[in-house]
């Protein structure tokens, strides 16, 4: 046999104690009531009011039946003595059940209760007590308060947990659109290369050999580059392997020179030029910026049909400055995503992109990235 954990024995121990209080508790309050005549002090009313004590804690697990045991043992302690002060002391107790029951549990459980505790307590105050009109407008107002109260709390608990799950759904959004875009950038990048790639070599494989050779290797190189990007996001992403990690680091703007040199064979010269001191980026820039270069590279590969294209990168004193210029044949991209890509990436970090025909022929993709205080 299993033995059961020390804790659900102590939580188990003491949900029988506080039973066994709430029990006697009617008892024990009928008893001290019944003997108040004496001054209303001894050893009664001190074990009355630390059963009380106890039946109200359990009130927090099971308020239900406990809100039942207090209307019981009070009423029956002022049917006993038939007292003013009794009178006000069931009012305040079963009041503070009202306001825990309206706080934790739906309107359709709180206001019965509500209603069978203002029931309860103007009858008694109206049979047992001189009943004054007073008196019985405060009965009704102790009880509409302590309902409202209640459910002023339960609403905005309600409210926060409804706020926590929007927001938790925008996180899982913008995760899967995290995803989805660096998918869009990895894959069509690659597949643009490998295709031109592939058009090449199939065109001079017969003629010229050594160049259909070095489209292969292009494409090789471009594959495999592409399956480690894949493989490192699908690890990332399974969070449930505990031995998951990433199995090289994210591309930045260290790897233009790759970039570069992946654009010249597929037949487009990337003439890469740096302003300012280079310096460390925040992984989330660095990243961004590879990933928008790498984008209007591909724009350029694909439709500009030109054979080359400038990428400036500025290391300014607040800001990145990113640039892609081209003199092709500078129109509207086809539909796609990498644009939009680009923007978002951009938003995310609170800067601004510019993607569109340039003025004396061509296309130009230009960014700014704030940079963060530590950076500049």
């Amino acid at each position: 046999m299993t033995a059961l954990p020390l804790s659900r024995v102590r939580r188990v121990v003491w949900t029988a104690v506080l039973w066994f209080a709430a029990v006697l508790y009617p008892v024990v309050l009928f008893a001290t009531m019944a003997s108040g005549e004496s001054g209303f002090v001894g050893e009664e009313v001190l074990v009355s009011a630390l059963l009380t004590v106890l039946t109200l804690a359990l009130l927090l697990r099971n308020p239900l039946p406990v809100q039942v045991i207090l209307l019981f043992a009070w009423t029956a302690a002022l049917v006993q003595m038939q007292d003013g002060a009794i009178a006000g002391l069931q009012i305040l107790i079963t009041d503070l059940g009202v306001g825990y029951i309206a706080a934790t549990r739906s309107r359709r459980v709180s206001v019965p209760v509500a209603v069978v505790t203002l029931a309860v307590q103007f009858l008694s105050v109206l049979a047992f007590v001189s009943a004054e009109d007073i008196l019985l407008m405060t009965v009704v107002l102790a009880v509409a308060v302590a309902w409202m109260v209640g459910n002023s709390v339960r609403g905005r608990r309600e409210h926060a947990e409804t706020l926590r799950e929007q927001a938790t759904a925008q996180a899982v959004a913008e995760e899967r659109l995290r995803i989805a875009r660096e998918l869009h950038d990895m894959v069509a990048h690659s597949i643009g290369i490998i295709a031109i790639q592939a058009g090449v070599g199939g065109r001079v494989i017969e003629t010229q050999p050594a160049e259909a050779r070095n489209a292969l290797n292009a494409i090789e190189v471009t594959s495999r580059e592409t399956l480690a990007g894949l493989r490192r996001m699908l690890t990332v992403l399974r969070r449930d392997d505990a031995g998951a990690a990433p199995l090289d680091p994210a591309p930045g703007l260290g790897d233009l020179d790759r970039l570069a040199e992946a654009a010249k064979d597929a037949g487009v010269r990337v003439d890469l030029r740096v302003k300012g001191e280079r310096r460390p980026l925040p992984p989330d820039v660095d990243l961004s910026a590879y990933r928008i270069v790498q984008e209007a590279v591909t724009n350029v590969v694909r439709h500009a049909g030109t054979d080359a294209c400038r990428v400036t990168i500025g290391y300014g004193d607040g800001e990145l400055s990113i640039e892609v210029d081209d003199d092709g044949r500078g129109g509207v991209l086809g539909p796609g995503y990498g644009i939009v890509g680009m923007r978002e990436r951009v938003g995310l970090l609170r800067g601004d992109l510019i993607a569109g025909p340039r003025p004396d022929g061509g296309f130009r993709v230009a960014a700014r990235l704030p940079l963060p205080a530590a950076v500049r």
